[in-house]
């Protein structure tokens, strides 16, 4: 089931932002946002116009279908767009397009005890909704669509005074409206330093760059912001902000928060014990980031954080069409729920599903050798090269480099950026 009339996920642009914006937004159980005003519904994404991905065109593809060349070594947004319908061919007759989920629940069988998933569907062509039974559900929607926007003190009096001052990420299309203005971006990961480095073509410069941590200079002086500290507080009646160093800035015109996501499932409400999501930092009751360890006939794909997604999710997918054959059995649930403890003190509180450096191309190819090793039949999940692992561990010194080179280059050697072969 996918509600866009297409495949993509966030890759499926939509030239209008979302027509809601809540501030705060600290909370998962909000409502999510409507679809455009438009036949068949779209659900605006966070995508925007002159996006490039920052994942080199061999790590980004599924293992069994290349990128075509020569698309740029970083390619557009519209690039993976077609890349992902492409890929979508073998199973488009498998998919039930503008048909949103809305209810997905547990019912135990009267006839064979068994227990099964009740999930009921809106189709957002005719207004009709259905439910079905399955036997088990992959949650695959991603967690790009819950925006988070903290609740700093002044911002609500803000918000109402000055409507459409502050804005999120998801909504940015394009600089063209922030030109000649007075622009804060708040968040320096990459959307937030992207975002920057464009509007400080048009805006009135330096674009002030309010970050927790030091962004990297390189950077810094590629997307050309002025970097100040947090925001404490904003200034209704000034139309400003005060940093926490004391800082004052007036006649603020724009605040972009490239803050993030929350983790949001309102068609999973009716699971409590435990609950999918609590605070919207992660899902719990997890093994693996993947199986609900009480119903372990419900699975989640792409989970993780700061991972090359679309292998990731291939491996994921692997281990769950082998383990509900009954290929690749499951520990028991004393042993899962050991495996989310660990887990839980071993990351960092918030960051539950946010992976370190090189953690994917570990994963990646250890889900490989199990695989290999249990000499279970099915689709092969990806394996990693040595080359391939090397540019896991370059490519964001690479994506400035591209960046600063003008966005054309199509290959990393190009870039300065020369495998030097296995054991060099």
């Amino acid at each position: 089931y996918e509600q866009q009339p297409e495949v993509g996920g966030v890759w499926y642009y939509s030239p209008s932002p979302p027509q809601t914006l809540p501030v705060p937004q600290v909370k998962p159980d909000c409502p999510p946002d409507p679809p455009l005003p438009q036949n068949p519904p779209v659900f605006p994404s966070p995508m925007y116009e002159l996006l490039h991905t920052n994942i080199p065109r061999g790590l980004m593809r599924f293992s069994d279908l290349p990128i075509p060349e020569p698309t740029p070594i970083y390619p557009r947004r519209e690039h993976i767009q077609e890349y992902l319908v492409e890929y979508s061919k073998e199973v488009r007759h498998l998919i039930q397009f503008s048909s949103q989920v809305v209810d997905v629940r547990l019912r135990r069988d009267e006839g064979d005890g068994k227990e099964r998933w009740d999930v009921e569907v809106l189709s957002l062509r005719t207004s009709e909704k259905r439910t079905t039974t399955y036997d088990a559900v992959v949650v695959a929607s991603g967690h790009y669509a819950t925006i988070y926007i903290p609740n700093v003190p002044g911002i609500t009096d803000f918000h109402a005074a000055h409507p459409g001052v502050i804005t999120h990420s998801k909504h940015y299309r394009n600089p063209t409206p922030f030109t000649g203005k007075k622009v804060v971006v708040v968040g320096n990961a990459a959307s937030g330093l992207d975002i920057a480095s464009q509007i400080n073509t048009v805006c009135r410069k330096p674009v002030l760059l309010s970050v927790q941590h030091p962004t990297p200079e390189p950077s810094l002086q590629w997307c050309g912001a002025e970097e100040v500290p947090v925001i404490e507080e904003f200034l209704p009646s000034e139309r400003g902000i005060r940093f926490s160093n004391g800082r004052v800035e007036h006649d603020i015109d724009a605040v972009i928060f490239a803050t993030g996501y929350l983790y949001a499932y309102p068609f999973l409400s009716s699971l409590t014990n435990p609950p999918i999501v609590t605070d919207g930092r992660r899902v719990c009751g997890l093994y693996q980031h993947i199986f609900r360890i009480d119903q372990p006939t419900l699975a989640f794909i792409g989970l993780p954080i700061k991972v090359v997604p679309f292998p990731v999710a291939e491996s994921q997918a692997a281990l769950v069409a082998r383990t509900w054959a009954n290929l690749l059995p499951l520990p028991s649930v004393e042993v899962m729920r050991k495996w989310e403890e660990d887990e839980e003190k071993a990351r960092q509180e918030g960051k539950f599903h946010v992976w370190g450096e090189g953690e994917d191309s570990r994963y990646i190819n250890e889900v490989w050798e199990a695989i290999e090793r249990s000499g279970t039949p099915g689709k092969k999940p990806p394996r990693w090269s040595p080359e391939q692992v090397w540019q896991r561990t370059v490519y964001g010194k690479a994506k400035l480099a591209f960046e600063l080179g003008g966005r054309t280059a199509t290959s990393l050697e190009e870039l300065g950026f020369v495998y030097p072969g296995e054991g060099e």
